[in-house]
């Protein structure tokens, strides 16, 4: 089954409807918050690289409100441990036997703040939970629930006290963004509202978590042209041979732009992806994959030139081709 232009058409309205909600807590981030819902549409996750204050625990708190949907917070330290995040068995004398307590990370929309605080041990309890959307302990497996998203956040990692993040990990983030600071006027109507606490601001809900399902499943049908595909492997490959950098692009950051432009290409009202979905993305979605040449960051290169380069550099599909 294909997506039909009556379906993109209603599929851009309900996404115009959750960015306006949160947009109104997260004043002038249109374009961050459009592709934090792009991430949760695709059935992805998001990797935050900022400053704090910026708002980031808003945008996650906001963003399950609109979808009426249950969000945690959970801040990494170099103790937490892992069951401090998947939850563990408890053994309840009554009954005889253990009894799973849950962790917070069985939520619609789960805040990991200061990621790289929590030592790799504990980093990698949420590897099968961000690829697989459940936990396993002690050998019993439980779903964390649908629609389901990691929003991390990450300090410099030249900062005392972190950790990088693994490879594995950092592939499992559909994309990596940052919020920034407010522009001037936003700044202003922020100031404005000091009356008001940030948390003491509800969202009222505009969708349902079903609906985000659903919206979720009517993305993976947007139709993608042979031409398209073929674009996005040059892409990635490219990558690969640039002098610069160590290890390009693997198959599933190839996959998750394809995902992501699909979701993207139905919030614009179109029921099929153009070249320009793909170069839309393809920073926030491809660049936290790259390692790149030690030399070539001394000299300060970064991977968000890397991608820049590579899009300059490798010809989309014509019109024509395209269609």
């Amino acid at each position: 089954m294909t997506m039909t232009p009556e379906d993109a058409t209603r599929f851009a309205a309900d996404l115009d409807r959750l960015v306006g909600a949160v947009e109104e807590v997260l004043l002038g981030k249109n374009r961050v918050i459009r592709l934090a819902f792009t991430a949760l549409l695709s059935e992805g996750h998001l990797l935050l690289e900022d400053v704090p204050g910026t708002g980031k625990t808003s945008l996650a708190r906001a963003m399950a409100q609109s979808v009426a949907g249950s969000s945690n917070r959970v801040q990494f330290t170099p103790d937490l441990l892992p069951g401090d995040i998947t939850g563990v068995s408890v053994y309840d004398q009554r009954t005889g036997a253990f009894e799973f307590h849950p962790g917070p990370i069985f939520a619609n929309i789960v805040l990991a703040d200061e990621i790289n605080r929590a030592s790799p041990k504990t980093q990698s309890a949420l590897l099968e939970v961000m690829e697989e959307g459940q936990v396993t302990v002690d050998g019993q497996t439980h779903p964390a629930g649908r629609p389901f998203m990691v929003i991390a956040t990450q300090n410099p990692v030249e900062q005392a006290g972190t950790y990088r993040l693994p490879e594995a990990q950092l592939d499992r983030f559909l994309m990596r963004t940052s919020i920034g600071y407010p522009d001037h006027a936003s700044t202003i109507r922020i100031l404005e509202g000091t009356d008001q606490r940030a948390h003491d601001h509800r969202v009222e809900p505009r969708l349902g978590a079903a609906d985000i399902v659903r919206m979720a499943a009517l993305a993976r049908t947007v139709y993608v042209d042979p031409t398209i595909h073929d674009y996005v492997s040059r892409l990635v490959e490219s990558t690969r041979t640039a002098k610069e950098v160590r290890l390009g692009v693997s198959v599933r950051g190839a996959l998750a732009l394809v995902r992501a432009a699909k979701t993207h290409a139905a919030g614009r009202g179109r029921h099929y992806v153009v070249p320009d979905d793909v170069k839309a993305l393809a920073e926030p979605v491809l660049a936290h994959r790259l390692i790149l040449d030690p030399e070539a960051e001394f000299d300060g290169v970064t991977a968000s030139n890397m991608i820049a380069q590579v899009l300059i550099e490798t010809p989309p599909p014509s019109a024509r081709q395209a269609g």
